[in-house]
């Protein structure tokens, strides 16, 4: 059964940065595209950004563009969220999730029921 695993969340204060981790296992990592989700109390989870493990190309939410960066290392099969710029509305629970990788990624790498394997959720507080 396909694994991810996510982890790096915690407490940082506004401007401060983080690095979130997401390990897959059993997973053919060629045969899929892996997205970033969050998702604040209160409010409906919301796309992040997206990344191909093949080719590296990757796509960001207008939210955290500029400073926010995802990156694999295929040899772990591990894909990273580097947070840096940190701001108080960053505040969620941030997931990772596989997306069955076809030429429909490239127009659906936002949509998360496009996703078909989820991790448990690392929680992120970024204070004032």
């Amino acid at each position: 059964q396909v694994q991810l695993v996510e982890s790096g969340g915690g407490l940082v204060q506004a401007g401060g940065s983080l690095r979130l981790s997401c390990a897959a296992s059993r997973l053919t990592i060629s045969n899929y595209a892996m997205g970033w989700f969050r998702q604040a109390p209160g409010k409906e989870r919301e796309f992040v950004g997206a990344i191909r493990w093949t080719g590296g190309n990757t796509y960001y939410a207008d939210s955290v563009k500029g400073r926010f960066t995802i990156s694999r290392e295929n040899a772990k099969n591990t894909v990273y969220l580097h947070m840096n710029s940190l701001k108080p509305e960053d505040t969620a629970v941030y997931y990772c999730a596989a997306y069955p990788y076809g030429s429909t990624w490239y127009s659906n790498f936002n949509d998360e029921k496009r996703y078909n394997y989820w991790g448990q959720g690392t929680q992120v507080t970024v204070s004032s």
